[in-house]
């Protein structure tokens, strides 16, 4: 592999030998064109950040201050009352909240790892190598993108039905393995890739799949990163209700959508600010996750591009 460490050592060099001395192009824009556009992009992030804060807020306020009308955005004695009537209803419930827990983390876990795995398995051939009916699967790929998760509801029941996966975890989990938004981006970042860094490892007498996991993966980690984030997202938010009837089997989101929506007994007219409470505690996990991946994007993306 001596060859194709050489060729990887030089790219690097190159790329290290851009950035030291980087171009900077001067902006024709004017004063009060920088001033329009720096308004407009605060009114922007005002305008996204609104139900973050709303939210939380929300959260916060005692029973006299959530059926205010009109409504106060922000509280005016904060509470941690919502938050304590949450966790002691979890304690209270009939599954404990640790099995749901782990459930979630389960379908987590596996489905994230298991699609990445997957997508970028199927990615690979096609984004650097043509086959015939290749054209073809790469425009079945972006046509699936237009099908909403509803319109699949049906197919993917009558599929997990026939293999016999109700009522389990991979109920969840197979139809995310299938999911081609990771495929479409993986793909998109693989033809990026120089066919003469495949080529070099190939002539080292690296087969398909080392040339995969030790060349293909570590450089298309921005995208391995993106999909996982959005993949996960999707099997934490996903409460499996259709495929699950047990409720011991059941996630940490269907538990949570019970208690937002009102429907454990013993909840009362508090269930509005548990409601806001859970909506929160959904919300904090990926943004948790996502705030820890951004960084790993943005190194990577600066370190390891190799688009000329």
């Amino acid at each position: 592999m001596e060859t194709l460490k050489v060729l990887y050592q030089n790219h690097l060099n190159r790329k290290r030998a851009k950035n030291v001395t980087p171009q900077v192009k001067k902006s024709k824009r004017s004063f009060w064109g920088n001033v329009i556009l720096g308004v407009f992009l605060l009114a922007m992030g005002f305008l996204f950040f609104f139900p973050v804060v709303y939210m939380i807020s929300q959260s916060l306020k005692p029973m006299n201050e959530m059926f205010i009308f009109p409504p106060k955005l922000i509280v005016s004695q904060p509470t941690l009352d919502n938050y304590l009537d949450f966790t002691n209803v979890l304690a209270n419930t009939i599954v404990p909240v640790t099995r749901s827990l782990f459930n979630s983390l389960f379908v987590v876990v596996v489905g994230s790892i298991g699609h990445i795995v997957i997508a970028s398995l199927c990615a690979y051939p096609l984004a650097k190598y043509k086959f015939p009916g290749s054209a073809f699967f790469n425009q079945l790929i972006v046509y699936s993108l237009m099908f909403n998760a509803t319109v699949t509801m049906i197919p993917n029941f009558l599929t997990i039905a026939r293999m016999g996966m109700l009522d389990t975890q991979w109920a969840i989990i197979i139809p995310g393995f299938a999911s081609t938004l990771g495929l479409y981006l993986m793909k998109n970042f693989m033809e990026q890739i120089p066919d003469s860094l495949i080529e070099a490892a190939q002539i080292d007498g690296a087969g398909y799949f080392r040339i995969h996991f030790t060349i293909i993966m570590p450089v298309v980690k921005p995208a391995l990163v993106t999909a996982f984030i959005l993949v996960f997202q999707s099997f934490w938010t996903n409460t499996g209700d259709k495929f699950i009837y047990d409720e011991t089997q059941k996630g940490f989101a269907y538990v949570v959508g019970q208690l937002a929506n009102g429907k454990v007994s013993g909840v009362g007219a508090s269930y509005a600010g548990i409601s806001s409470a859970s909506a929160v505690i959904m919300f904090l996990v990926p943004l948790v996750v996502f705030l820890i991946m951004q960084n790993n994007v943005v190194s990577t993306m600066a370190t390891s591009g190799m688009k000329e």
